[in-house]
């Protein structure tokens, strides 16, 4: 399994995989997984090379970190990162818990946004009690995006309470040894790059906005990444699974069916792939491998068959070509790094 050492603080190097473990798939996320499931799943990674495992409170309410923390007892030469900005607390006589529809087989709890000092300390604490860890590597402030909070507004409102509390907190944890880094996992490339520019920030976690369909972030946020030094996370590479399956009825794009201008657009990359012997998904999983700034990318895995499928993804080879194909056409921003411009891995 190919790696990627990282060191911006020049505090000891993190090795990160190019292929890294989503694990919000093994909470429950959409359908029931089964712990023995969950934990087949997580030690054949394991066995395959997988070394950088992503988690969060939110998946599965605690029972993905839970889950890791079976899978990953005993063992060392990992990399964890958890996130901060929802505190879990059991049901009020009278309610239902959180996530019906999204999340099965989990926990009866409530999820309450809090990017305080006090709540992101907190948070941090019940991740180390459900994770079995001493420490945790890195730590992102999640969800501070319009997507979770539904307006400018209210997330300005969220990214304010942080920066005024939350991120002290983890400046705290980073000086004391407790982590190694902090950002902020993240839907959209603006609230990230609001918060580089405000901010003394490691790595960030990306959602689906630097894939093989996207590369808004190329204008601004990317580039200061590499500026500073900043590592980046991709998550989403498959944008939800449209890059994954291809432009076929029922395929998901943002958590949602497919629109018609993503289904256009990803049939003609489907085209230019074929052209060129190479399967979309491959070509998805590579592209963000690309750009310097890029540290691991994180497909979710809901079983042993999926883990096969992204290490296949993750030790394909795609030739020149197709990138420069992609860009001729207009399906891929000219400025994207490439093999062509980064001289390849």
């Amino acid at each position: 399994m190919k790696t990627r050492v990282w060191d911006r603080l020049g505090k000891g190097p993190l090795e990160f995989t190019e292929l890294g473990f989503g694990t919000a798939p093994l909470g429950g996320l959409y359908r029931p997984i089964a712990a023995d499931d969950a934990h087949a799943t997580m030690t054949r990674a394991w066995d395959l090379g997988v070394r950088y495992y992503d988690t969060a409170p939110l998946y599965g309410f605690g029972q993905s970190e839970t889950r890791l923390n079976r899978a990953l007892k005993g063992r060392a030469g990992f990399v964890v990162s958890s996130k901060v900005g929802r505190l879990l607390r059991p049901l009020h006589k009278g309610e239902t818990r959180d996530g019906i529809g999204k999340w099965f087989d989990v926990p009866n709890r409530k999820e309450i946004f809090d990017y305080s000092y006090d709540g992101v300390m907190r948070s941090v604490e019940f991740s180390l009690e459900r994770t079995g860890l001493d420490r945790l590597d890195l730590l992102y402030a999640h969800d501070l995006d319009i997507f979770t909070h539904g307006s400018q507004q209210a997330m300005q409102a969220r990214l304010e309470e942080f920066m005024n509390g939350g991120y002290h907190a983890l400046l705290a944890l980073r000086d004391q040894g407790v982590i190694r880094g902090f950002g902020a996992g993240i839907n959209e490339n603006e609230p990230a790059q609001w918060l580089l520019e405000r901010g003394d920030f490691d790595i960030f976690l990306l959602a689906g906005r630097y894939t093989l369909l996207e590369q808004e972030a190329l204008e601004s946020f990317l580039p200061l990444c590499v500026q500073r030094g900043v590592g980046i996370v991709v998550g989403g590479p498959y944008n939800s699974g449209v890059l994954a399956t291809g432009a076929k009825p029922g395929a998901f794009y943002n958590y949602s069916p497919a629109p018609a201008w993503v289904m256009e657009k990803v049939a003609k990359i489907e085209v230019v792939c074929a052209a060129h012997d190479v399967r979309l998904v491959d070509a998805a999983f590579q592209f963000p491998l690309q750009h310097p700034a890029i540290v691991s990318v994180i497909p979710g895995a809901q079983g042993v068959a999926e883990v096969e499928a992204n290490v296949r993804a993750a030790s394909a080879v795609i030739p020149a070509a197709l990138w420069a194909d992609l860009k001729a056409q207009g399906l891929m921003r000219a400025d994207a790094p490439t093999q062509l411009t980064t001289g390849g891995k």
